[in-house]
């Protein structure tokens, strides 16, 4: 059965004390309605991107305010951490949440914002690879220099590690390694083909997630997808023209608000629409989580939370037992 996920980038148009007051009462309400996972972004330095830098340190908040829901990264830009640190921080916030952390990584980020931590950005993969196996040696209980190891032990982060990517390779590596693979829905188009969907475009990473994973080991697949749901039609449209046309934001050439939806992959509408067109979505059959947000239309957080409501109460529910 798929788990129901909720993710934010915490882009609230606030300052940044009451972005993180609003997410954390999205993340609430989320729970409260029944979502198993909540996920949010790191970004540095650039409010307008992601409003979070410190993903642990705000989990922490989150894991005092709830009680049952999982919380995880998505992700931390593992390049730019020192990788012990993030594994002593993340051990003791497992234990302070009782077990209920995910840890999604990738090796992401702007050049700018490695040239800001003194990271060579044309190394990003490498540092990536390198940080990831201390991070791994790390919560196997190996040894990190001069007989010292982690305290406290975390051997069960070792199954909640998640792999962010956007190559084949990168979902054949996290199917070697047994991680989770995390599929986003800003997925670049392939240079020349715009036109390609996104279930298209994640199809072949999907298959190679599937064909490295060993016999035996259960596949962990989430699915990031943009999903803003409003009583009416009408209302759903009105915010993903305000939010989908912003300056900043890639357009689509000619066309209204319905190309904007389709050009960034968003299921928008009353329950019954975004019904339909995520079981048009042929990657949500291989998942295990389907993780919503509502970025990049950003609505109020009014609508935010009615959205998150009607996700839980009308769209969750007529997915579980379909196709998807």
């Amino acid at each position: 059965m798929t788990r129901l996920g909720f993710f934010t980038r915490l882009l609230d148009d606030v300052p940044p004390a009451e972005r993180y007051r609003l997410a954390l009462e999205q993340i609430v309400h989320a729970e409260r309605l029944g979502f198993e996972t909540a996920w949010v972004a790191q970004h540095h330095f650039d409010g307008e991107e992601g409003g979070l830098p410190a993903p642990l340190v705000f989990l922490s908040h989150v894991a005092a305010r709830t009680e049952r829901i999982r919380i995880g990264t998505g992700i931390i830009t593992l390049p730019l951490e020192h990788p012990v640190r993030v594994a002593e921080d993340a051990a003791v916030l497992d234990l302070l949440s009782g077990g209920r952390l995910e840890v999604g990584v990738a090796g992401g980020g702007t050049p700018s914002a490695f040239e800001a931590f003194g990271k060579d950005p044309a190394r990003r993969n490498e540092i990536y690879a390198e940080h990831l196996d201390v991070l791994v040696n790390a919560w196997s209980g190996g040894d990190l220099g001069g007989g010292k190891r982690l305290y406290p032990p975390a051997p069960r982060l070792l199954d909640a590690i998640w792999e962010a990517t956007f190559s084949v390779g990168g979902g054949e590596r996290a199917g070697l390694a047994e991680h989770g693979l995390m599929l986003s829905r800003t997925q670049p188009r392939p240079e020349g083909r715009p036109d390609l969907s996104l279930a298209e475009i994640q199809k072949p990473i999907v298959d190679a997630y599937y064909a490295a994973l060993p016999a035996g080991v259960t596949p962990r697949i989430m699915a990031s997808r943009t999903a803003f749901v409003a009583d009416t039609r009408e209302e759903a449209l009105h915010w993903a023209a305000q939010g989908l046309a912003r300056p900043g934001l890639p357009q689509p050439d000619g066309g209204g608000v319905d190309e904007l939806i389709a050009a960034w992959d968003a299921h928008v509408g009353t329950p019954e629409d975004v019904v339909a067109s995520l079981k048009a979505d042929p990657t949500l059959k291989r998942v295990t989580d389907l993780v919503f947000q509502v970025h990049s239309i950003d609505p109020p957080h009014e609508q935010v939370l009615r959205s998150i409501e009607l996700i839980a109460t009308e769209v969750a529910p007529a997915l579980e037992g379909s196709t998807v």
